[in-house]
């Protein structure tokens, strides 16, 4: 069974904590993690692309020239696609790029992301993001010993207003609830610090 050490926020080790090895030990698919990060990045896209058809660009819609007699081809409107400055055809309109993805694909890739995270030694356990001031400098101390990498993620079970307010202004650190967790996010930040109630709560949603 894998086993995670719980630290306070003076990185002081406090408890031992068993993990479920349906959630931390699962074997990390690759695939699964790709198509949960391909459905995530798919949602963030805005789709407002858009070009003018024929019926938006500017311009009159009379008719250039009569239709027979004058040996010219046959035009209805300098709109036409077909001249310059005309409306474009088949080009890009806005569009929702999201789609659904199956609820035990999303579990599996956010198993797996956990697992490689803890297989990484990227995942720490805090007890709790206990903070006395919503000040920026007095959180950025207290995580100094805990990154490793340049990036951290940092996620608690609920709202917590000092934690929101001394985090919203450092570069490089993003706050999240357990409930908000998605793989890509995961793999995306190299340190992950979660609190205790938070990771209980992980799985105790995605066990099996």
């Amino acid at each position: 069974m894998p086993k995670a050490k719980i630290f306070n926020l003076m990185n002081e080790a406090v408890g031992e904590l068993d993990l479920n090895p349906e959630v931390f030990g699962a074997e990390v698919n690759r695939a699964l993690l790709y198509e949960a990060v391909r459905h995530h990045l798919a949602g963030l896209r805005a789709g407002t692309h858009a070009t003018k058809t024929r019926d938006r660009v500017a311009g009159s819609g009379k008719k250039l020239w009569k239709q027979k007699g004058t040996g010219r081809a046959r035009v209805g409107s300098v709109r036409s696609p077909i001249w310059r400055h005309g409306g474009t055809v088949h080009g890009p309109q806005p569009r929702d790029y999201s789609y659904r993805l199956n609820k035990k694909m999303i579990a599996g890739a956010l198993r797996s992301a956990l697992s490689d995270k803890l297989a990484e030694n990227q995942l720490t356990v805090i007890d709790e993001f206990k903070l006395d001031t919503h000040k920026c400098k007095s959180f950025r101390t207290a995580i100094k010993a805990f990154e490793k990498g340049r990036t951290l993620l940092v996620v608690d079970l609920g709202e917590n207003r000092n934690l929101s307010l001394s985090t919203r202004n450092l570069a490089n650190v993003e706050l999240r609830q357990a409930r908000q967790v998605n793989a890509y996010e995961l793999m995306l930040f190299d340190e992950v610090l979660i609190s205790k109630a938070a990771i209980e709560s992980l799985q105790e949603a995605l066990a099996r």
